[in-house]
C-alpha cells in the first residue's frame, strides 16, 4: 500500500539554503578575524527562533573588536546569502515529486522557517503547484522538534499521519516526524551529518533514491 502522503522539510531537503545561510555568517566572521565552525553552527540546524540571526551577530561582537554595525552585518549577510543561493532544488526532488503526482500521492512542505521565506522560495523555484500544502513554523504553536507542523500538514491534506512519510535532514526534524507518528526518511545534508539521525526508518543520500517501492515498503 502506498503512503497516504509524503511531507517534505524545506531547507536542506527541497532547497540547499543551509549552505548559503552558514556561509553568509561564516564569511563575515572570517573577515573579522574569528572562526564560525561547522560544529557550532550545526547545533541550531533544524530549529528556528526569532533571534536566530541576532544570536550570530551578538556572538561576533563578543569575539571581535572588528565587528561591523548591526545594520551593516545584516545587509552584508543578506547580500552574500542571495548571491550564492541555488536557483534549483536539491538532487532528485523534482523527479520524486513527479513520481508522487503520477501515483496520486499528495505532497506537502512542513518547515520550521517562517512562511514568508518558505512560500516565497518555493514560488521562486517554480514548484508551488507541485505541493498540495505548505505549512510553516509561524503557522503553528510549536516548531520542531515538536510535531505541530507535520500534524498541521497532514490535517490540511486530510491524511493519517501514521500512514504518511516525512523527509528530513536534521535531528530535530526526525524527532518531529516521529512524534507526529510518521515514518521518517533521512537525507543528511553536509551540515547535518553530525546530527543523530538514528530515529529515521530509512536513510538515503538524495531524493532520487526514493522509489515508490521503497516508500511503499516503509508503510507496509
Amino acid at each position: 500500500m502506498f503512503p497516504e502522503a509524503v511531507i517534505f522539510d524545506f531547507d536542506g531537503i527541497v532547497l540547499d539554503s543551509e549552505t548559503p545561510e552558514y556561509e553568509s555568517h561564516r564569511r563575515i566572521y572570517e573577515r573579522c578575524g574569528v572562526t564560525l565552525t561547522v560544529e557550532e553552527w550545526c547545533g541550531v540546524i533544524g530549529t528556528w527562533s526569532e533571534g536566530h540571526d541576532q544570536q550570530w551577530f551578538t556572538r561576533l561582537c563578543a569575539r571581535s573588536p572588528q565587528a561591523p554595525s548591526r545594520e551593516d552585518y545584516f545587509a552584508e549577510r543578506r547580500r552574500i546569502f542571495e548571491s550564492i543561493l541555488p536557483a534549483d532544488p536539491m538532487n532528485g526532488v523534482r523527479e520524486l515529486l513527479a513520481l508522487l503526482r503520477d501515483a496520486g500521492i499528495p505532497a506537502a512542505i512542513a518547515s520550521s522557517a517562517p512562511s514568508g521565506w518558505v512560500v516565497g522560495a518555493v514560488e521562486r523555484l517554480g514548484m508551488r503547484p507541485m505541493f498540495d500544502a505548505v505549512v510553516a513554523g509561524d503557522q503553528v504553536k510549536h516548531r520542531k522538534p515538536a510535531p505541530d507542523v507535520y500534524l498541521a500538514a497532514a490535517l490540511e491534506l486530510g491524511v493519517d499521519p501514521r500512514r504518511s512519510i516525512a523527509i528530513e535532514d536534521s535531528g530535530p526534524g526526525i524527532a518531529a516526524a516521529r512524534a507526529a507518528g510518521m515514518k521518517a526518511v533521512a537525507i543528511p545534508h553536509w551540515l547535518t551529518a553530525r546530527h543523530d539521525l538514528s530515529g529515521a526508518d530509512l536513510t538515503v543520500t538524495d531524493a532520487g533514491q526514493l522509489s515508490l517501492d521503497r516508500l511503499e515498503a516503509l508503510i507496509s
